[in-house]
């Protein structure tokens, strides 16, 4: 017996040996940075080079950030990041003939503090006082909504004269679902839940519902917006991810960067003209983000609205972003507010 046992742990060590013995020759090396600083921003010129204790041959170095090479000018290495937050920054090199490479993560932030802007008032509408609201979008002049479950009332989706408030048509949502954002593209309704995983695809006219789908690779539902090619979602961290309107897959994402810090608090979106507008949670705010690269633009204070609605004890934050393309105006309620409020921006001197 003990020599069948003998003869397997030494058969298991031979395999292991044969298998996984020889020591990765990458892990022989590490990606260091000269004058290793906290972050950086997209245009940076950096100094990476690759160390090995052992004094191994290194040649034909190249770098790639997020995949796409970097050009090299004098010692240096320029960034030219297309999009900012955590991102891999690899080197390629070739050492005793055999290709490998080695990475670390970067921090890359925006090159300038966002613009201040202020909004005026141009006219106030009657809002379901009822309402918890989750999404606001304008799709062929009327107003979609969706809400979320809050203070015991249903989830649901509803088309509104906005002029009026008048519901036109509403569709409820089952009441396991709490209701998050919605978008509207290509005569389709697409509409996030939080918490479940999942989301809903619903006829615009009719509001009849097609489909439903899973989150990937995304954390929760929060707020949805389109650039009439792509659908993005936020989904309570510090990326906006891209969806493919036809699979739902999350094919790409953006990070939400400052000048400062990478930025977690996107709800609510709304795409205008290359921006991300979005809801700051529980915040009177709203940022503007590019949607190439996540950098945060401009931050607008909109602080005073809330004073301007009905005070009572269901009264709850800011949310909801709908720009009109034909009146070129915002339109911004919140949850249980009595008001829509269509506005416009300015930048703060």
């Amino acid at each position: 017996m003990n020599f069948i046992k003998f003869f397997i742990l030494n058969g298991l060590l031979l395999f292991f040996m044969s298998c996984g013995g020889e020591k990765d020759p990458a892990k022989m090396f590490s990606l260091q940075l000269k004058k290793n600083g906290k972050s950086y921003i997209a245009t940076d010129t950096i100094r990476p080079f690759v160390k090995n204790k052992k004094e191994l041959a290194v040649e034909d170095l190249t770098f790639t950030l997020a995949g796409q090479e970097l050009q090299s000018v004098d010692e240096g290495w320029v960034l030219n990041a297309e999009k900012l937050g955590v991102q891999k920054l690899t080197a390629h090199f070739l050492s005793d003939g055999k290709p490998l490479e080695v990475s670390r993560d970067i921090k890359i932030l925006a090159p300038a503090s966002p613009q201040l802007y202020t909004y005026t008032i141009i006219n106030e509408f009657p809002h379901d006082i009822t309402s918890f609201t989750q999404g606001l979008e304008f799709y062929r002049d009327t107003l979609y909504e969706s809400t979320g479950s809050g203070g015991g009332a249903k989830s649901y989706v509803r088309k509104i004269n906005y002029k009026t408030g008048e519901v036109l048509q509403q569709v409820n949502l089952e009441p396991q679902y709490f209701g998050e954002g919605i978008t509207l593209l290509n005569d389709r309704l697409y509409q996030l839940t939080w918490q479940h995983n999942v989301g809903f695809i619903y006829d615009a006219s009719s509001l009849e519902r097609l489909d439903k789908f899973q989150y990937g690779k995304s954390r929760e539902g929060w707020g949805m917006c389109n650039d009439g090619k792509h659908l993005y979602k936020s989904d309570g961290t510090e990326r906006i991810w891209l969806l493919n309107p036809e699979t739902l897959t999350e094919e790409d994402h953006i990070q939400i960067v400052t000048n400062k810090s990478i930025f977690n608090k996107a709800n609510e979106l709304e795409y205008v003209n290359g921006k991300i507008y979005a809801n700051v949670w529980q915040k009177e705010s709203m940022m503007i983000i590019d949607a190439k690269s996540g950098a945060i633009e401009g931050v607008v204070n909109l602080g005073g609205l809330r004073e301007k609605v009905a005070q009572h004890p269901k009264l709850d934050v800011l949310n909801g972003i709908a720009y009109h393309p034909e009146r070129k105006t915002f339109f911004i309620t919140g949850k249980n507010w009595d008001k829509l409020f269509e506005i416009t921006l300015q930048k703060k001197e």
